[in-house]
C-alpha cells in the first residue's frame, strides 16, 4: 500500500529501534524522508535503507535543541524537496530513573529541551510549510503518561507536557489545516528493550522469556508491540486516512491501557 505516495516526511530521532522502523515503513509506503539526528553515520545508514526501497532521503545532522540548527533543518528540507507533508517528532531523552524529588533540576531541564521544547520549535518552524500541504505533526509520546511509578516520574513530566503541547498545537494550528496527533507506545520489543530484559533476567535469576511474560501480562493481547507495528500506527496519522483526525492520542500497547 502506498498510503504516503510522494509525501515528504521529516523524521527526528533517527536511530535503531522505532526511528529506523518509522523511516523504513514510511519509505515502503511511498514517502521521501528528511532524516534528522546528531550522528551523521547513523543517518547515512538509514538513508541507504530508504534509497534501497526506491525513495529519496536527505541527511541533515542536527542538534534539535539548538535554534539555529533547527532553522537550518527547515531550510535544507525545503531546498531539497520544496515541501513538507509531515513532521514526526521522535527524538527523546530520559532523565534519571529516580523519584522526581531527588532528580537534579538540570537533568529535568535537559529532558524538557529534547522532549518538549524541540518538538514545539520544530512544529512552529515547519508550520508555514505544513499549512501549504494541509500536513500533519505526529508526536511520539509514551504510555509512561499513564504510569504513577516513582522511577518514571521525571520522564512522565516531559511526556505529559508533550501530550498537552500536542493538544494545544492541534487547536492553534487547526485553522491552518494542520493536524497534530500523538501515539503512546508501551514497551516496544526491540533491541534496546531486549537487552534490558536480558539484564533484568540476570538480576532476578530468571530467563528472558520470564521477563517478557511479566511485561506482557498487563496487556489484553499478552504480548508486546513490535517496532513495525508502532511505526504503522504513527504513519496512519501522516496518511490521508486520518484527514479528519487531530488532537488525538493513540495508545499502541497491545491493550495495556484503555484511557487517554
Amino acid at each position: 500500500m502506498n498510503l504516503l505516495e510522494d509525501k515528504v516526511i521529516v523524521l527526528s530521532g533517527v536511530g535503531p529501534g522505532l526511528g529506523r522502523a518509522i523511516g523504513e515503513e514510511a519509505a515502503r509506503q511511498g514517502a521521501d524522508l528528511v532524516l534528522v539526528s546528531r550522528t551523521e553515520r547513523r543517518l547515512e545508514k538509514m538513508a541507504a535503507a530508504v534509497r534501497e526501497l526506491g525513495r529519496r532521503a536527505l541527511v541533515v545532522p542536527t542538534d534539535i535543541t539548538d535554534e539555529s540548527a533547527r532553522e537550518r533543518l527547515v531550510e535544507a528540507a525545503l531546498a531539497e524537496f520544496g515541501k513538507v507533508d509531515c513532521l514526526i517528532n521522535n527524538a527523546f531523552g530520559i532523565p534519571p530513573m529516580d523519584p522526581i524529588t531527588t532528580i537534579e533540576l538540570d537533568a529535568l531541564r535537559a529532558a524538557q529541551e529534547t522532549n518538549v521544547f524541540a518538538p514545539l520549535r520544530l512544529s512552529a518552524l515547519f508550520a508555514d510549510a505544513l499549512a501549504e500541504t494541509a500536513g500533519s505533526i505526529v508526536m511520539i509520546n509514551s504510555a509512561v503518561v499513564h504510569s504513577s511509578q516513582p522511577e518514571y516520574a521525571g520522564y512522565k513530566l516531559s511526556k505529559g507536557t508533550l501530550k498537552h503541547l500536542a493538544s494545544s498545537l492541534a487547536t492553534e494550528l487547526g485553522p491552518r489545516g494542520i493536524r497534530v496527533n500523538s501515539i503512546a507506545p508501551s514497551y516496544i520489543y526491540e533491541d534496546v528493550n531486549k537487552a534490558y530484559f536480558d539484564w533484568l533476567a540476570s538480576e532476578a535469576g530468571v530467563t528472558h522469556e520470564d521477563i517478557y511474560r511479566e511485561k506482557a501480562a498487563p496487556t489484553d493481547l499478552k504480548r508486546l508491540a513490535t517496532p513495525d507495528e508502532v511505526a504503522r500506527a504513527a504513519l496512519f496519522f501522516a496518511s490521508d486516512l486520518a484527514s479528519a483526525v487531530t488532537g488525538t492520542v493513540l495508545n499502541v500497547d497491545c491493550g495495556e491501557f484503555h484511557d487517554n
